[in-house]
């Protein structure tokens, strides 16, 4: 009897399912901007200045008229080329802005597009200087600098990192955050751009700018400025490996100094050929050293650590810091934890995916990547850690609600006991000690001939200042 095979139905072919846009990396479309409205608003602003064209000085009703917050002005000039005149005409700034409202749907796109040079889809540090000097010349309050134009650059080379570096969500911006040194140009980040947004719109609101402790802090600029002088003995804004060794009375080890200097985190010549780092340089390192929990200096330490740029840390590379370490504590009594017994220890607190080496990933999901790296590297904080038990340290790291980064608390403490040095050297003709005033108290020494030569006189355009150029120079410049 022959079976009968049952023939199989095809299948009807699959119905289309039409997906919606889920992606929009220059902002929602929506359908309720008026365009012509605003343009309108525009040209009856325009209208009342001579020839129907804005100087700088006009482009805070100009950024009003667009619906802008104030700090906008001069983005919004130099992306309308004011910077090759002088001045702007109605018909270019209109014809400029059409097309920003045309091409980029919130706040944050508009402002991003703005800084970006033409052409590029992110930001490095040299876009966000004519920003900063506009904040600089104009911000209440920093109305103290107009005295002393040499430390304008030394502001914005401190800032720039800030706006690019401590950043993610939960705390700041890295907008295009980079490779090498976070100086090389990568993706553009939406949460992070949105964030640099929001601080330049608190420009407008707070006058104390030492309360944007995010970006624009003026007290976490002098804090950095003090630490890198007081390392730069011979004041020619660049330190070598012994002098950066000199931080926190050597708490790190030399290795990774070395490692700093071979270029894995920073850019430019200076570091290859003299063996040196600059002010900018500097700033990335500290800020990386003081808060170690940011995704920005959790790339730094890790691209130090990672010797053959593989990738991933493995276990001989952990062994190679740890051995300083170990010979560290030997000198100081102390003794130490066994490697192997090291490498559980930190295996167990980092947990990484792949068995026998921990990826970058693997760090920004730990919550106490901060031990980590200082059991490797950083003896002072690794004694301080062992002191605190680790239940401890991840309450610190899991309270919620708007608590002070590292970063800021360091900043906090180290300010404190500047004004400390500062107003027991200098008490008042009455007999009472005057609080700090950073600025007032190095005026006199800012009226010399080299304070007449603005270091730096006026913004450039859009990408032609090499920060790492100008942030050294030959003025033997005080902490102000």
């Amino acid at each position: 009897m022959a079976v009968q095979t049952r023939k199989e139905e095809p299948l009807p072919p699959a119905t289309s399912q039409s997906i919606p846009t889920f992606y929009f990396p220059r902002g929602r479309p929506q359908d309720s901007v008026n365009v012509d409205a605003v343009i309108s608003k525009i040209e009856g602003t325009f209208a009342r200045f001579p020839h129907e064209r804005a100087t700088m000085d006009d482009m805070g009703l100009v950024a009003k008229a667009c619906g802008c917050p104030l700090y906008w002005k001069g983005p919004l000039f130099y992306g309308a080329g004011g910077e090759r005149t002088g001045s702007v005409s109605v018909h270019k700034f209109v014809a400029m802005w059409r097309k920003i409202l045309q091409n980029c749907h919130d706040d944050a796109a508009k402002f991003v597009h703005l800084l970006m040079s033409p052409g590029c889809n992110y930001l490095v540090q040299e876009d966000l200087v004519p920003f900063l000097q506009d904040v600089v010349n104009t911000h209440p309050g920093l109305s103290f600098l107009k005295e002393a134009s040499e430390f304008h650059s030394r502001y914005i080379t401190t800032v720039g990192p800030q706006q690019r570096g401590r950043g993610e969500p939960g705390g700041g911006s890295s907008v295009g955050r980079g490779g090498r040194g976070a100086g090389s140009p990568q993706r553009p980040r939406a949460q992070a751009a949105w964030v640099l947004w929001q601080n330049v719109a608190l420009l407008e609101e707070e006058a104390d700018i030492n309360q944007l402790t995010e970006f624009f802090s003026y007290e976490h600029f002098y804090v950095i400025y003090c630490k890198f002088w007081e390392l730069d003995t011979d004041h020619d804004l660049l330190i070598d490996a012994h002098d950066l060794a000199r931080h926190n009375d050597h708490a790190i080890s030399t290795k990774m100094i070395d490692r700093i200097f071979s270029g894995a985190v920073t850019r430019g010549r200076k570091v290859q050929k003299e063996g040196k780092i600059s002010y900018a340089d500097f700033v990335w390192f500290l800020i990386s050293e003081e808060d170690k929990k940011t995704p920005t200096s959790i790339e730094y330490w890790f691209r130090c650590m990672d010797l053959d740029g593989d990738g991933a840390l493995s276990m001989f590379e952990l062994e190679y810091f740890y051995e300083e370490q170990c010979r560290r504590l030997d000198s100081m009594a102390i003794e130490a934890l066994p490697f192997q017994d090291c490498l559980c220890q930190m295996l167990d607190l980092v947990k990484p995916r792949t068995e026998g080496k921990i990826t970058l990933q693997d760090l920004k999901r730990c919550k106490l990547a901060s031990v980590f790296f200082d059991t490797f590297f950083n003896i002072e904080k690794y004694l301080d850690h062992e002191q605190k038990e680790q239940i401890a340290l991840l309450r610190d790291s899991d309270s919620s609600g708007p608590e002070l980064s590292d970063w800021e608390k360091y900043a906090a403490e180290e300010y404190d006991i500047l004004v400390a040095e500062e107003t027991a050297g200098e008490p008042w003709e009455d007999g009472f000690e005057a609080e700090l005033s950073p600025v007032e108290q190095k005026l006199s020494a800012l009226r010399s001939p080299l304070a007449q030569r603005p270091f730096f006189e006026a913004p450039a355009p859009l990408g032609a200042v090499d920060l790492y150029e100008y942030a050294r120079g030959d003025e033997d410049l005080e902490p102000l």
